[in-house]
C-alpha cells in the first residue's frame, strides 16, 4: 500500500468498533461505544475496539489501510488503548518517510501524543479539546479563551459536511504544557457553532500553508467513510469465528480486499479494466469523491457472469494433444 502514497502522505489515525451485542461465545468481549447508535443510553455494547491507521493515495485520494488491529480491553496482554496507538504509529512510521503528516482527532489530544510525535520527529495536526491550556506570550490560557478572542483573517473555501463551505482561518504561535517547543494554533471559524482548534508543528509561511492544514484535517471524513464501507458493503461485523486471532485474520483479508479497490482507483481513467468496472456499476452520479462503493459494485457485477470458480479464469499451460503413457521397450 505504501507504493500508492505520494512523497508527502497525509496519514489519519483513528479508532472504530465492532459490536456484537448478542454474542456470548466470542473471545474477550468488552464494552465499546457504538458511534452509529443514536440513543445515548444504548451506546455502550459488547464488542471489540479497532485501531486503524490509513493514508490517502497519490492520484485518486482514496483511503488505504496501513495498520488495522481488532483488540479487547479484557485480554491478559492488554495494557491501554494508548499503548495500542503507539504500536500502530511505530509500525507506520517505519514504513513512511519523514515528510508524512499524521492527523489526529480530539480523542488523541494528550501530552503523550505530542511527546511521542516529537520523539519520532514527525509532522502532525491534532484537534484540541476545550480543556487544553496553551502558553501564549509568556502566560497560560485555556485554548477556548484564545479562540474566542480572535476572528478569522484568511478567507477560504473548504469541503465540509458533504458540501463546499466558506470559512475564516487564523494562526497563533503557542506552546503546550508537555513541551516548550513552538506550535501553531490554527483556528477555523464558520464551519459550525464552535470554531475548530488545530495544533500543528508544520511550518506556516503563507496563507496557502494555513489553508492546506485545515483541508488536510477535514479530509478525515474519508477514513470515516472507509469504516462505513467496510461495515455496510462487506459486513465487517458479521463474522462467526470466535477467537481474536481468527477475527484479526478475517480483518486482514478484508483490509487486502479494500486495498485492491484502492489499487483499482489509482489506475488512469483510460484503463480498460477501470472503465469496465465503472460502467458495470451503473452509478447515478457521474463524479464522486469516494470510489469504493462504485468499484465494489462494478467488480461484483463483472464476477456475477462467472459460472465456474476462479480456477477456470487462470491461465493454464497447454496440454499435449495425446497425453498417453510412454514406455521404453527393450531393443
Amino acid at each position: 500500500m505504501v507504493k500508492l502514497l505520494p512523497p508527502d502522505p497525509v496519514i489519519f489515525v483513528d479508532d472504530s468498533d465492532v459490536t456484537k451485542p448478542h454474542g456470548k461465545k466470542f473471545e474477550g468481549l468488552c464494552l465499546v461505544r457504538d458511534g452509529s447508535e443514536t440513543n445515548e443510553k444504548a451506546r455502550y455494547k459488547k464488542g471489540y475496539h479497532v485501531a486503524e491507521v490509513t493514508a490517502m493515495t497519490a492520484s485518486s485520494r482514496q483511503p488505504v489501510s496501513l495498520f488495522s488491529r481488532i483488540y479487547s480491553s479484557k485480554t491478559d496482554d492488554f495494557i491501554s488503548a494508548n499503548e495500542v496507538t503507539k504500536q500502530s504509529l511505530e509500525q507506520v512510521i517505519g514504513l513512511t518517510g519523514t515528510e508524512s503528516t499524521f492527523v489526529f482527532d480530539r480523542g488523541y489530544d494528550s501530552n503523550d501524543t505530542f511527546l511521542f510525535m516529537y520523539k519520532h520527529e514527525r509532522q502532525f495536526i491534532i484537534r484540541l479539546t476545550e480543556n487544553r491550556k496553551l502558553l501564549f506570550k509568556g502566560k497560560w490560557y485555556p485554548a477556548p479563551v484564545l479562540r474566542d478572542s480572535r476572528k478569522g483573517k484568511i478567507k477560504s473555501e473548504v469541503w465540509f459536511d458533504s458540501e463546499s463551505k466558506e470559512c475564516w482561518i487564523s494562526c497563533v504561535n503557542v506552546r503546550i504544557t508537555a513541551s516548550r517547543k513552538p506550535l501553531k494554533l490554527v483556528l477555523v471559524y464558520g464551519l459550525g457553532e464552535t470554531p475548530m482548534m488545530l495544533a500543528t508543528n508544520k511550518p506556516i509561511k503563507s496563507k496557502e500553508d494555513a489553508v492546506n492544514i485545515v483541508r488536510a484535517y477535514l479530509s478525515r471524513w474519508r477514513i470515516e467513510e472507509y469504516f462505513r464501507a467496510k461495515k455496510q458493503q462487506y459486513g465487517f461485523e458479521n463474522f462467526r469465528v470466535r477467537s481474536l486471532i481468527s477475527i484479526n485474520t478475517l480483518n486482514q483479508f478484508l483490509t487486502y480486499c479494500l486495498g485492491f479497490l484502492g489499487v483499482l482507483a489509482e489506475k488512469p481513467d483510460w484503463n480498460t479494466l477501470k472503465q469496465a468496472i465503472f460502467k458495470k456499476a451503473n452509478a447515478i452520479k457521474e463524479k464522486v469523491l469516494f470510489f469504493y462503493y462504485r468499484i465494489s459494485k462494478g467488480v461484483s457485477g463483472l464476477l456475477a457472469h462467472a459460472n465456474t470458480g476462479i480456477r477456470d479464469w487462470l491461465r493454464r499451460p497447454p496440454r499435449e494433444k495425446y497425453p498417453q503413457l510412454r514406455m521404453k521397450l527393450p531393443a
